[in-house]
């Protein structure tokens, strides 16, 4: 592939033809899933060296920074909570406040699923969900007719699945595509501000509650609404689970989680017109050096020490099982995007490819961000989230740079279209868990998935216009001095 865009007169020099090979072929091997997701991540490993781009010294680095410590320490706590069963009391405690029509338990669960998968893997919420939903399906099918047995459990499969990936975007530990983003865009321009965990939630949370609220009402009224017969859930056994004495293991996990939680959002000074809070760093000297990597590990390394009083054979609260259960494979397919990102910029290419769009200058800039969310909803229909992200976010980064916009201006939507596909089975991991299951047509899934995609591109463009610039300090006629 190297020597073939050699011969073709398109890049200025070997090295942007060597990085749009590798890129290429990346891309390709991503897509089609020729090898596993992450032997494809470690590709820069071998060609960067050999064809010039970097150094394997330099390339081997991107792999493991802090951003990779964020999304370790995050899972440990995600495991921990898993391990000790806090997750499934959550959930049921919070069903249990949505009781009475087939909506509000249809509300219920998708605020649980949107609420644990701000902090857990939208995987392991659906995962979880899925059977309790079935549950209090079996329980309500008996009242209902045929027809109506279909359209509840249908919107009950769509619910939790849509809320899962809506959810996530919230936190930046809530899906892959936030954290490539906060590093890429580190590595891209060094001299930008962080993102930080608050800074974030400040930014996405809004947006996450107005698409879940929406998606509900959706869903809703296509398929418990009109017509739907009168239904009353009882909730009686939901709150007595959920009133179970908590053990001393699940207490911990909830401290530290919640301790933790604090410490992200409360550790940079939040700052609100003239008011300012001091954010908790500012006790320390070396503050500059604390981040949001330095907290996980913190609250990781926590749950490695405290004791467990479990008659089980588990000495601490987190052990050696919760590191062999730590999604490996995600951890080499963010540093392969990483160092994707790396050689973009190392050889090159990323400059070439803005040139290419120069003439995108004179165009609204809110039409390119619709633009941009649009194409990266429905391309995650077909490819992974994090890879989609991971490609994506240096090469519009460097368009930004070329036509004199606030890079921000499209990795935001960029990022958090890559969590908005709805439409297929394959899109995300909640998806597929839920049609796995059987109960489910894809054509419930494609026709109410598309409506909520168009709704999504409208959404996600007029948040980053409104709320992205406020939050991120972006004007949208001034190029910022980092980014030049």
């Amino acid at each position: 592939m190297f020597a073939l865009l050699q011969t073709i007169p398109l890049f200025p020099s070997d090295n942007v033809a060597a990085m749009a090979a590798v890129a290429a072929l990346m891309v390709v091997w991503w897509i089609t899933e020729a090898l596993p997701l992450a032997a494809t991540a470690l590709v820069p490993l071998v060609l960067f060296p050999l064809l010039g781009i970097t150094s394997g010294k330099e390339v081997a680095a991107v792999y493991m920074n802090s951003t990779i410590f964020l999304f370790i320490g995050g899972f440990v706590l995600a495991l921990s909570m898993q391990r000790w069963n806090l997750h499934t009391r959550i959930a049921l405690r919070v069903i249990s406040w949505f009781h009475g029509s087939a909506m509000y338990m249809l509300l219920g669960f998708m605020a649980t699923s949107a609420f644990l998968s701000m902090w857990i893997s939208n995987t392991a919420t659906a995962t979880m969900l899925l059977p309790i939903g079935l549950a209090v399906y079996t329980r309500a099918a008996d009242q209902l007719s045929e027809r109506d047995k279909h359209r509840l459990l249908t919107a009950m499969m769509l619910g939790i699945a849509y809320s899962c990936s809506i959810g996530g975007t919230s936190t930046l530990i809530g899906t892959p595509p936030n954290l490539a983003m906060q590093r890429i865009f580190q590595i891209t321009f060094p001299g930008a501000a962080e993102i930080t965990f608050a800074k974030w939630l400040l930014f996405a949370l809004p947006l996450s509650v107005t698409l879940l609220l929406v998606t509900w009402l959706v869903i809703a009224r296509r398929y418990t609404g009109r017509g739907f017969a009168a239904l009353q859930f009882s909730t009686q056994e939901l709150r007595e689970a959920s009133k179970k004495a908590m053990s001393y293991e699940e207490k911990v996990v909830a401290l530290v989680f919640s301790l933790t939680a604090l410490c992200w959002m409360f550790r940079q000074d939040i700052v609100i017109g003239a008011f300012t809070l001091p954010g908790w760093s500012n006790l320390f000297e070396n503050a500059s050096l604390i981040n949001d990597g330095t907290i996980a590990i913190a609250a990781a390394i926590a749950l490695f020490i405290i004791p467990s009083r479990s008659n089980q054979d588990h000495a601490r609260i987190a052990d050696s099982e919760t590191i062999r259960n730590l999604p490996w494979n995600i951890v080499l397919l963010f540093g392969g995007g990483f160092a994707l990102a790396k050689g973009f910029t190392a050889s090159g290419l990323s400059d070439y490819i803005g040139q290419q769009f120069i003439d995108m200058q004179d165009f609204d800039p809110l039409v390119l961000v619709g633009s941009v969310s649009a194409i990266v909803i429905f391309l995650t229909e077909v490819t992974s989230n994090t890879a989609t992200s991971q490609i994506l976010l240096p090469v519009v980064a460097s368009v930004a740079k070329h036509i004199e916009i606030n890079p921000l201006l499209l990795m935001l939507p960029v990022t958090l279209s890559a969590s908005m596909a709805f439409m297929m089975p394959v899109a995300t991991p909640p998806n597929a868990i839920v049609f796995a299951s059987g109960r489910l047509h894809i054509r419930d899934m494609i026709k109410t998935g598309l409506i909520i995609n168009l709704i999504a591109i409208v959404l996600i463009s007029l948040h980053t216009w409104f709320v992205g610039t406020a939050v991120f300090d972006i004007d949208i006629n001034t190029m910022p001095t980092w980014a030049e």
